[in-house]
């Protein structure tokens, strides 16, 4: 049984990973580091775990197996610089701080991108993982099959709207339940922070892409998941495209591909990515759907840790969609 740390307790992807972990048959949380909470029961701020005999700590135990940093962006490479920790604590960062190669090495620690699909071998051997974005990881498992095959060779155009969680827990004048009820709207157009990691990953497996990814971030009028819109041009048939799809993603736990048409409902509560394919003319439509809370962020953790450790990768992650 391993010793997990998370640090943040507070936030959505923070209450995920423990509704996740207390579930986990190979893991035990030894703490859960909150300043603002310490000593109170994590249901008095996550109302969906009331109940659970677990409470926020001001202490943190710098000899656990595993560090989840729960932090917003920006704020673990401050936390790792005051915080010392075992030379055997391996550490899975849930903020955009080490997702970039120019940021993956801090304080001799070296942090591997934690996209499954595409860097699995290297994740089992790491110590530091860097956990993807939540609309990055529905567009890569969108695109990586024809990155993969060398077929991006034009540019890809994406429509995504994410849930009201996507947005965190902090009120801002977009996120009051008066203002996103009944409203849709777009935001941080064509220069979304995910689009880094995007492009470095397309690049990974297709070197001399040297397209546009226009990416058309939107905010929905719902709680959590994401669905993304991607087409690009596309010479191959349908056919080609799905056993292109089927062949890339034949190993992997957590991603499908329907023939039939899909929606937000499969996929919300579990730690799937669905995808969808369709031909029209010249150009190739992929639709990918994520929980942003789960696949896109504590679900992913969680899956990561698996690997790290090398238990089995859906180990705590078997979810039923929350389906009606």
């Amino acid at each position: 049984m391993i010793q997990v740390g998370i640090v943040g307790g507070a936030g959505y992807t923070a209450g995920e990973l423990i509704r996740i972990l207390i579930n986990h048959s190979k893991a035990e949380i030894n703490f859960i580091y909150s300043t603002s909470n310490a000593g109170n029961a994590i249901g008095k701020v996550h109302q969906d775990l009331i109940g659970e005999n677990i409470a926020f700590s001001s202490e943190i135990n710098p000899n656990v197996d595993v560090l989840f940093l729960c932090l917003g962006h920006g704020n673990s490479k401050s936390f790792l610089e005051q915080h010392t920790f075992s030379q055997t604590t391996k550490i899975i960062d849930l903020s955009n701080d080490f997702r970039l190669e120019k940021d993956k090495i801090f304080n001799n620690k070296t942090f591997v991108y934690g996209l499954p699909e595409l860097n699995k071998v290297a994740i089992k051997s790491a110590d530091c993982i860097a956990n993807p974005g939540c609309f990055a990881t529905a567009i890569q498992l969108g695109l990586l099959p024809l990155a993969d095959a060398k077929l991006l060779n034009n540019d890809v155009h994406i429509n995504a709207a994410t849930g009201a969680t996507g947005a965190g827990t902090s009120l801002s004048a977009t996120t009051h339940f008066t203002w996103r009820d009944n409203n849709f709207s777009y935001y941080k157009p064509f220069t979304h922070q995910h689009l880094g990691e995007i492009n470095q990953s397309v690049k990974l497996l297709q070197s001399n892409f040297d397209s546009d990814i226009n990416f058309m971030p939107n905010r929905g009028n719902f709680s959590r998941g994401i669905f993304a819109t991607l087409y690009t041009k596309f010479n191959g048939s349908l056919d080609d495209a799905q056993k292109l799809y089927s062949e890339f993603y034949k190993d992997a736990r957590f991603v499908v591909t329907s023939e039939d048409n899909i929606h937000l409902k499969q996929v919300v509560n579990t730690n799937k990515c669905i995808l969808h394919l369709h031909k029209h003319e010249g150009k190739l439509l992929v639709t990918s759907i994520i929980d942003n809370l789960l696949k896109g962020a504590s679900g992913q953790a969680v899956q990561n840790m698996n690997l790290m450790f090398d238990f089995e990768e859906t180990e705590g992650l078997k979810l039923k969609a929350t389906y009606f």
